[in-house]
């Protein structure tokens, strides 16, 4: 896809481009303009890989699983395709909205790689205030801050509203007898990914990741750092959850597979459908180790406190589900995962905070959870919905019951936390003497002992370059100088005598009888007379 930018880019650039400031003559599109012919791209070639893949199934199967024509199989990629932005559809009786995460992995990936050639066609990078010389004013940093996120969110606009509009004519194609797209989903979801991926693409060009980070002030910063730990932290339980689960109930999960007897290229296909869905089961698993489970289907419950099971979708992985009834007390563990996550954001929350802040500390860790509390939620209202209508018109994690539950573990656990570590730092520091200035005589006594002259020059104290006209000078530990603690209770040392004759071509500045003499020039002693 990249290539075929570059090539759209060199094409037409007489017609569309505008001349940019300097000696440079290649011309620039204007921000829209890249805008528009990356979201024309994307959407292209996402649309023809999913119609090949569709293709191939209609191939494999030609018994009306994807239509009766190259049209329907058409139509099938584009519903498809927007399934891969969480865009449900209506259905006789009911609606589908249940739809898997893992789709959007490919749309996602082509809008970054357009954004990024987005802000390379666009010249993005001249746009964005340069970087800041060393010393300058908070004031300027805010300013540069803000002008930065002004041409981020410029950019991931140019990308996002003509992606949303070309989405709605693919929804006017996908439209048929039994499936009727939601055009309001259908809309927003488009327009929400784009303005994410091209944001992020945008923002990629300042620098790296690190730079990105700093977009933010310090405090959202550290609150941001320590959302993404609990949630990763919880999420990385809930897919350890799953795989044990698929480990424990394998068993069944063969059974069901056989039971379908999909073939060869359908057992690729259900293989496939099911690995797309396994994002899906990692946010149950993230909502069941919170507490309030999962469902599957109305009347039925899988959590920590207990099992109710009914009729369960043939599906092969929904096999690794537990036995109906209540659950060991050592599975009940799990419980503790989220005061875990909610304990390391908080020590995040605090290290990384600008300065110790002793009353605010424990509210800066509950703000933590409350961020991880909505996040949650909203994961869990994505990786849920109906799946036709009766029963299985709730299928999933309840998005409010997900969202209390992880703001109330994460945010006292995160609160506390960060409350103990600030007043750890506040009374470490308090506590801590002041360390003592080391006198400078042992500091250079240290470095000269380690100085070894080379055998091949010769040394000199002030530049190795010139003549050997005196040693390098002896530190000695002994010596005192303006650090040294002297008082009543610890006497000056007596400075041993030197052995060495006096010499005459150096005046002594201490005593007023002999005048002061001043060398600009270091080595202009070496040449007075």
């Amino acid at each position: 896809m990249t290539a075929l930018f570059d090539q759209l880019r060199a094409g037409p650039r007489g017609v569309l481009g505008r001349s940019s400031a300097g000696d440079d003559d290649e011309t620039r599109r204007p921000l829209p303009v890249s805008g528009m012919l990356a979201a024309a791209w994307t959407l292209g070639v996402g649309v023809a890989v999913l119609t090949t893949v569709t293709l191939v199934g209609w191939i494999a199967a030609p018994r009306g699983a994807f239509g009766q024509g190259v049209a329907e199989v058409f139509r099938a990629a584009c519903q498809v395709w927007l399934a891969a932005h969480h865009a449900g559809f209506a259905i006789p009786g009911g609606g589908v909205g249940l739809l898997p995460l893992g789709l959007t992995v490919l749309p996602a990936a082509l809008l970054y790689r357009a954004g990024l050639w987005m802000a390379r066609d666009a010249d993005l990078r001249l746009r964005l205030p340069a970087r800041l010389p060393k010393g300058s004013t908070k004031d300027l940093a805010n300013a540069r801050r803000r002008a930065q996120l002004v041409v981020i969110a410029r950019a991931g606009v140019s990308l996002a509203a003509p992606y949303a509009m070309l989405a709605g004519v693919v929804a006017l194609i996908a439209k048929n007898d039994l499936t009727q797209p939601y055009v309001g989903e259908v809309l927003l979801s488009h327009l929400v990914l784009a303005f994410a991926a091209g944001s992020l693409a945008t923002a990629r060009t300042i620098g790296p990741w690190r730079s990105m980070v700093r977009l933010l002030p310090e405090r959202p910063r550290a609150l941001v750092a320590g959302t993404a730990v609990a949630l990763l932290i919880m999420l990385g339980a809930g897919l350890v959850l799953v795989l044990v689960a698929l480990a424990a109930g394998f068993g069944q999960v063969r059974e069901l597979s056989e039971f379908l007897a999909p073939g060869v290229v359908g057992g690729v296909l259900l293989l496939l459908m099911q690995a797309l869905y396994l994002p899906n089961l990692v946010i149950w698993g993230m909502a069941y180790l919170s507490g309030p489970g999962f469902q599957i289907g109305t009347g039925t419950l899988i959590a920590p406190t207990g099992v109710q099971l009914g009729s369960v979708p043939a599906l092969p992985v929904l096999g690794a589900l537990p036995e109906p009834g209540t659950t060991s007390p050592l599975l009940m563990t799990v419980l503790a995962l989220p005061f875990v996550a909610g304990i390391a954001a908080g020590v995040v929350v605090a290290r990384m905070a600008p300065t110790p802040q002793f009353e605010s500390a424990p509210l800066w860790g509950f703000g933590c959870g409350l961020a991880t509390g909505v996040s949650a939620g909203l994961l869990a209202a994505l990786a849920g919905g109906p799946l036709g209508g009766a029963r299985l018109s709730a299928v999933g994690p309840s998005a409010w019951e997900v969202s209390l539950s992880v703001t109330l573990e994460v945010g006292v656990a995160a609160g506390i936390s960060a409350g103990l570590v600030n007043w750890w730092s506040m009374f470490r520091g308090a506590r801590t003497a002041p360390a003592p200035v080391r006198m400078a005589d042992e500091v250079l006594s240290k470095v000269t002992a380690k100085i070894k002259p080379s055998p091949d020059l010769p040394g000199h104290w002030m530049d190795a370059t010139e003549a050997a006209t005196q040693p390098l000078p002896a530190i000695r530990a002994d010596w005192s100088d303006e650090h040294t603690p002297f008082g009543p209770d610890i006497p000056r040392p007596a400075r041993p005598l030197s052995t060495a004759p006096p010499r005459d071509d150096i005046v002594d500045e201490t005593d007023d009888r002999g005048g002061h003499v001043i060398y600009v020039d270091p080595y202009a002693w070496d040449r007075d007379p």
